[in-house]
């Protein structure tokens, strides 16, 4: 890790500033993050001495002696470094809440006050935007696992999103949407449930539904509607 105090930079300034040219460096920074990560090869096990499988049993003949961490004693400056190298390689991998940020950084035990100030910095250079994130995972999430809006609004609570964001997201899904996707879900089902009773069907596509976020009226309907053949709307 680069210490701020070898580069010179006070540790108020070793997150992105509100300043449009420092936004500008920080989210430069954080494309090319993600684009290293892209690009990086997925590790490899390489062969075993003769040339075979690899040798799992030679680390556990031969143990290896760990020397005890000696515990290190970090300035406000390293710690809001190490905060920021934390929070770039976690947005690197993926959007995220200014929760999950925040739960990141106490698992890597960087003091909660140091914490709120990089991720106010980083929240006001806009690298962190609980708004976007919400509305791009109900989009995904609706379109790719076929979620229902109960489904989206739980997780998108469970990562931290106040509940007026969420409810702005999840209206971007409406009933006609909804609906529509279910009897996708219900259609691909129903292939493989063709020596099933009709009761035992209607049971099994329902709770499908209801595991996915769906009320259990809709449900219903979509299910009903694609057994006899009709519109669940009608």
């Amino acid at each position: 890790m680069e210490s701020a105090r070898a580069s010179g930079k006070v540790w108020e300034s070793a997150v992105p500033s509100a300043d449009s040219t420092a936004v500008d460096l920080a989210r430069e920074q954080l494309a090319a993050l993600r684009e290293r990560a892209a690009a990086r090869p997925s590790p490899e096990v390489g062969p075993g001495p003769d040339g075979g499988a690899p040798d799992h049993g030679a680390d556990e003949r031969q143990p290896r002696r760990r020397a005890k961490a000696e515990p290190v004693e970090l300035s406000r400056d390293e710690w809001a470094a190490k905060a920021r190298d934390i929070c770039y390689r976690q947005l690197a991998a993926r959007d995220r809440t200014r929760l999950e940020l925040a739960q990141v950084l106490r698992r890597k035990e960087i003091p909660d006050d140091i914490a709120e100030v990089v991720l106010g910095k980083f929240d006001a250079a806009g690298l962190i935007n609980d708004a976007a994130f919400a509305e791009s995972w109900v989009r995904s999430r609706h379109a790719h696992r076929g979620l229902g809006r109960r489904a989206l609004a739980t997780e998108l609570r469970r990562k931290g999103v106040d509940d007026e964001v969420v409810a702005e997201a999840v209206a971007a899904v409406d009933a006609d949407a909804e609906q529509e996707r279910a009897a996708d879900l219900v259609a691909k089902k129903l292939g493989a449930m063709r020596a099933l009773d009709e009761q035992t069907k209607i049971r099994r596509l329902v709770a499908m539904l209801a595991r996915r976020g769906y009320g259990e009226g809709m449900a219903y309907r979509v299910v009903r509607a694609a057994l006899d053949g009709g519109d669940p709307a009608d």
